[in-house]
């Protein structure tokens, strides 16, 4: 009964409000503030009223939210974890033995040491020798200096 009387009083005001912006010749505005006006009247005739104040007054409602609540932080404190690499004991030793594969590939794949005599070079021997390839370290070189220059 009280949540009815609140929704037609807040109704009323709107109303009036409304009809002192067209009284301003703001019919527009008027129009909008009329119908924002009529929406708790039209809650109150479906009985939606009735039903949020059913809920809202309900300890049973109040104890369901709660269950519901604790069930999404676990939902999300579990997906954290997960995200954060505590996965299985399977999953982890993949990844190791993943990690460790890769890091050993590139070490395999380098091109042996070149030996020569001390102080030759490949102007020196003829210039026929194709250009070395850049070391692995070296991939980086041009980003380093293009941060350098930034000072970065």
């Amino acid at each position: 009964m009280l949540a009815e009387t609140i929704c037609s009083a807040v109704s009323a005001a709107g109303l009036g409000i409304a009809a002192i912006t067209a009284y301003r010749r703001r019919f527009l505005a008027a129009t909008r503030i009329a119908a924002y006006s009529l929406v708790p009247v039209g809650l109150v005739m479906t009985g939606v009223v009735d039903w949020l104040s059913g809920i809202v007054f309900e300890p049973s409602v109040w104890i369901g939210f709660a269950l519901l609540a604790s069930a999404w932080l676990l939902f999300m404190t579990t997906r954290a974890v997960e995200r954060r690499g505590g996965g299985t004991r399977k999953e982890r030793r993949a990844a190791r033995a993943a990690s460790r594969d890769a890091a050993v590939a590139p070490a395999a794949s380098a091109p042996p040491a070149v030996s020569g005599a001390a102080g030759s070079s490949p102007q020196t021997r003829g210039g026929s020798e194709k250009k070395r390839q850049p070391a692995p370290g070296d991939d980086f070189s041009d980003i380093e200096a293009i941060l350098k220059k930034h000072g970065i």
